[in-house]
């Protein structure tokens, strides 16, 4: 059953009963207008006609080899845009002849924007009335420190429009970081080569920015959301603020090393970008292999062997494109039916940011040492300075985002200072031997952070 967010800011303090434990019974939750779904369908709309003009230019101009990779992002990004929406509404077990059509025209998110559209519509006008089906729905919350559960009904309408809404969000990453991302990168990469800035191919790259950016940001709130299934999680805007500013800086200053790094070496950097998308690939699948577990097989009732398989594998390429470009928010586990990580692992998110920052210091030193003064009228030294600090930035608004705007930072055994001074501790294990070993009731909270 698809889970529902979409919930009261403060619920009411009625009490269902007394012999359950602290359950409180909840208004019935508010449909708003979905902001979310008409920015999604802007972006990829607004990238695909930005896409296909610049590919009307390259043809026009005879340079049949960035027309051919601006149109390839493009195509890939749209399939698996399709696919994801299909997958989400299971298209594939219903009748609708004209859904199917206007996915195979690459206008899916089209028309599922005009479905919601009419959905929310629909719920307007019926405002206030009963709906003949509902379910209940419960959810823990935080209230001045202390964990209540909140019960409440929710109504098949605006569970369908919640459907819709998180179909949007997974299409936003899919678009971002298997299409954007790459057409981004290869966009600068054209843009430093031939030294000039088209208004199509700048367009361009105006609407990569942004899906990427937005979909790191919703890749973030969705993390948070399924590490804590049973939390009602709400982010408010300077939470939303810090998140988007972490990761703006982070995949921009990323992807401009990039690209700085490709233009200096051209055909020498291929083999060390290729092994380090191959090794993040394959981690998850090495990870799998060694722990003996068998497939899962029971992440769609309706998939066959193959159909898991094809499903693992196209989330671990979006695992690897994601942390490619920036942290993932969360660690694949291809042996549990959820495919995910719900423990907050501080090593590796420390140890993907450590990685990171040397790969992008090595890179932007081979930039400054042996980069082609061509490329670039601007001092070197310069712009690999301010490429590591805005780097360096994006971690100082990471820690800030997980010390003190996390919703539910309370529930973390060991926060971002703790984890320090339990390096240190371990370091130094005579000074504070008691901060070595959590104790039992740490652990059981550990288990549901």
């Amino acid at each position: 059953m698809d889970r529902v967010y979409e919930i009261p800011e403060e619920p009411n303090v009625n009490h269902v009963s007394p012999l359950e434990e602290d359950v409180i019974r909840g208004t019935n939750p508010r449909f708003t207008f979905p902001f979310g779904i008409l920015f999604s369908t802007f972006l990829y709309c607004g990238e695909a006609a930005s896409a296909l003009y610049m590919v009307r230019i390259y043809r026009k101009n005879n340079e049949t080899y960035w027309m051919t990779y601006t149109f390839s992002f493009f195509m890939f990004s749209s399939i698996m845009v399709q696919l994801t929406l299909i997958f989400v509404h299971r298209d594939l077990a219903k009748d609708k002849p004209l859904s199917l059509f206007m996915h195979l025209i690459l206008l899916g998110p089209v028309i599922r924007c005009l479905e919601a559209m009419i959905k929310y519509l629909t719920l307007w006008k019926k405002e206030g009335q009963e709906e003949p089906y509902v379910s209940l729905t419960r959810k823990k919350m935080l209230i001045n420190g202390e964990e209540v559960l909140i019960e409440w009904e929710v109504g098949h309408s605006i569970r369908t429009l919640a459907m819709h809404r998180n179909a949007y969000k997974r299409m936003s990453q899919i678009q971002a970081f298997l299409g954007s991302v790459p057409q981004l990168t290869y966009q600068l990469y054209v843009t430093l080569i031939s030294a000039e800035v088209s208004l199509g191919r700048a367009m361009l790259m105006i609407f990569s920015l942004i899906s990427v950016t937005y979909g790191a940001t919703l890749c973030n709130m969705l993390a948070i959301q399924i590490k804590y299934d049973e939390y009602k999680i709400r982010l408010g805007p300077l939470e939303v603020l810090c998140i988007t500013i972490w990761r703006s800086l982070e995949i921009t200053s990323r992807l401009v090393i990039l690209v700085l790094f490709s233009a200096t070496l051209k055909l020498k950097a291929v083999p060390f970008l290729l092994l380090n998308f191959l090794i993040i690939l394959f981690e998850p699948w090495v990870k799998f292999w060694r722990s003996g577990a068998q497939m899962p097989s029971n992440i769609e009732k309706n998939f066959s062997r193959v159909g898991t398989l094809v499903v693992l594998i196209s989330v671990t390429v979006l695992y690897a494109g994601i942390n490619f470009s920036c942290w993932s928010a969360m660690q694949l586990r291809l042996a549990d039916r959820e495919l995910v990580d719900k423990g907050q692992n501080w090593g590796h998110m420390s140890l993907h940011y450590s990685v990171r920052l040397v790969e992008n210091v090595i890179m932007v030193l081979v930039f400054k040492f042996f980069g082609v003064k061509v490329l670039l009228n601007y001092c070197h030294s310069l712009i690999a300075l301010q490429l590591i600090i805005a780097y360096l930035i994006s971690i100082g608004f990471m820690l800030l985002f997980f010390q003190y705007l996390h919703p539910l930072r309370s529930l973390f055994t060991h926060n971002v200072v703790d984890y320090l001074h339990c390096v240190c501790c371990h370091r130094h294990p005579r000074g504070r031997p008691e901060n070595l070993e959590p104790t039992f009731e740490a652990e059981a909270r550990q288990s549901i952070v």
